[in-house]
């Protein structure tokens, strides 16, 4: 007899690793504030280099996006590589671990003047960047590799947490804003928080195999004991892919079965990553000039960063109760190339500076609010099917190397946005 997911263990856990997934990348972005506090000596230089200094600033989220998503391709493909050579829990503990010390060097420059070296800080910070960004790419494609081994509400907790980590690192930026006098008083506690939940995902990883009920999943889980003498459904045990387990998954027919959906998911996130967080935090409240801490402190950390998570999150759970349209249906592409309608809403939203389209089409700031809703609640919830379709239409056998690759085209459109940005 099975044994059942006491507690819900199991499904905790991957509600928390969903959470600590895109948690670092969360952290980076959502703290505008900071970042522009300690780049602001960027653009005190005269002249064509103080002008080139100031894009620094001005594009920032641009530069961060890059250089989160175009090195987490080229880990995703040699992830692929070794996934039957490297056990995951190898991946996933040393990416933590990788993760946790680069935070803790980003935590101990906060207190650090960088005023007399701001664009070494900047390259620095990006460097963070990169290595932050591959670590977790091969922590997510690993743990939604073997989340695909579960049933799928543990697969779906573990995508739709993806966006609860960008809700709390949203809401723990603002609270940091409205605390502290200086950007940098709370800014230690704010990274902190990042490292604390990088630290608790490696304790419930590392409990994950403990629980008898990982052990008699429906197909073999990398990392995970067999209970013994579990049977597959009909009597015999899945050792047909334990044998095979040594070299590189077979592509060609994961790619076949996944063409559409991965198109889909690619698109989805090409348009999501070109719009947040780039141009969306750039939108600025039409009634600046009045001065008010809602139109000056507040507007962008809580209408781009906090409403786009909230509502991502919110799209996203929204998949537990309801999967429509199907993974073959002609609609669920139609509804993701919909989605362009996205970017000429916000380019004629009130986004500054303005260096080409003079006119603000929308001159009000409920049509930003709007559009960054239905942005996130449409990102979360197309994204999210077709990361749940993805490793359920091909062989088991073949469902981790699946997710790894439906995670691949998450990462491409993701790099492709953020260089259109």
């Amino acid at each position: 007899q099975k044994p059942s997911d006491r507690l819900h263990g199991a499904y905790v856990i991957f509600f928390l690793l969903g959470i600590g997934s895109l948690l670092p990348w969360n952290f980076f972005i959502t703290a505008k504030h900071y970042w522009m506090y300690k780049l602001q000596n960027c653009s005190d230089q005269a002249g064509p280099a103080g002008q080139a200094a100031s894009d620094l600033r001005d594009f920032f989220e641009s530069y961060i996006s890059i250089a989160s998503t175009v090195p987490s391709v080229l880990c995703l493909v040699g992830n692929f590589l070794i996934i039957n050579k490297v056990p995951a829990s190898v991946r996933i503990l040393s990416s933590l671990f990788i993760t946790l010390v680069v935070f803790l060097v980003i935590t101990m420059l906060v207190k650090v003047d960088t005023s007399t070296w701001t664009t070494h800080f900047f390259a620095l910070t990006i460097g963070c960047v990169v290595v932050v960004s591959s670590a977790s790419t091969v922590f997510t494609s690993s743990i939604f590799g073997l989340s695909s081994c579960f049933p799928m509400k543990n697969l779906q907790a573990l995508i739709s947490e993806n966006a609860a980590g960008g809700t709390i690192s949203a809401v723990a930026s603002v609270i940091d804003l409205a605390a502290a006098a200086d950007v940098t008083d709370n800014a230690p506690a704010y990274f902190l928080t990042a490292d604390l939940f990088i630290v608790i995902c490696i304790m419930v990883y590392l409990l994950l195999p403990r629980l008898e009920y990982s052990r008699c999943v429906p197909q073999p889980a990398p990392g995970i004991p067999r209970a013994r003498g579990w049977e597959e459904p009909g009597g015999t045990t899945n050792t047909s892919f334990l044998a095979k387990s040594t070299g590189v998954p077979p592509l060609r027919p994961i790619l076949q079965k996944t063409a559409l959906l991965g198109f889909s998911l690619f698109y989805v996130f090409f348009i999501s990553i070109i719009i947040f967080p780039s141009l969306s935090s750039n939108i600025e409240s039409v009634s600046k000039s009045s001065g008010t801490p809602w139109s000056t402190k507040y507007f962008a950390p809580l209408t781009s960063f906090l409403l786009y998570n909230f509502a991502d999150w919110c799209g996203r759970q929204i998949t537990v109760w309801i999967q429509v349209p199907g993974p073959k249906s002609k609609l669920l592409p139609a509804l993701v190339l919909l989605r362009t309608v996205f970017l000429p809403l916000f380019i004629l939203s009130n986004y500054q500076p303005r260096a080409h389209i003079r006119t603000v089409v929308f001159n009000q700031d409920v049509y930003p609010v709007v559009f960054t809703a239905l942005l996130g609640l449409s990102n979360g919830y197309l994204g999210t099917l077709v990361m749940v379709y993805g490793p359920k239409i091909v062989p088991k056998e073949l469902a981790e190397a699946a997710g790894v690759v439906m995670t691949f085209y998450l990462m491409l459109g993701l790099a492709v946005g953020s260089a259109c940005s």
